[in-house]
């Protein structure tokens, strides 16, 4: 009997294979101290570094609930990637600042998203990437 084929189990699928890969590569690495999420965290607060950001860019960016982010952040704080700065004209807004142990491991983290990217595209034609970004905006925006 022929499996039909599901777009949410083949994304599910995907997804856990690259949570997967990432998640040993950052064990081997960094210990257990660097979990998948936090290496993406890490990037996005790097590459948004002359900006302010806060956790509910984190929650949006990454489309992860309040708790989740919360939980994440904590984490980060106590391991030593981040720090919380309250703003001037509002205490309760605190900006997500790297620290020196994370601006550390950002340029490894960079390369190997690189070279990871890079393996997951192999074989896949620039047309095929097109398509299937396409695709995948529109599912997006059909949950939404």
């Amino acid at each position: 009997m022929e499996h039909k084929k599901t777009i949410c189990f083949e994304i599910r699928t995907v997804a856990n294979l690259i949570k997967r890969n990432v998640d040993k590569y950052a064990a081997k690495n960094y210990g257990s101290n660097l979990t998948e999420i936090q290496s993406w965290i890490i990037g996005y607060l790097y590459n948004n570094r002359g900006q302010d950001v806060f956790q509910r860019d984190i929650k949006s960016e990454f489309l992860i609930r309040r708790p989740t982010v919360t939980s994440i952040l904590q984490t980060m704080e106590k391991n030593g990637l981040i720090t919380r700065e309250s703003m001037a004209f509002d205490a309760r807004l605190k900006k997500l600042l790297l620290t020196p142990k994370a601006m550390e491991i950002i340029s490894v983290i960079e390369e190997e998203v690189e070279r990871f990217e890079t393996g997951l595209c192999s074989g896949v034609s620039e047309e095929e990437l097109r398509t299937f970004f396409s695709v995948m905006d529109k599912l997006k925006k059909n949950l939404e």
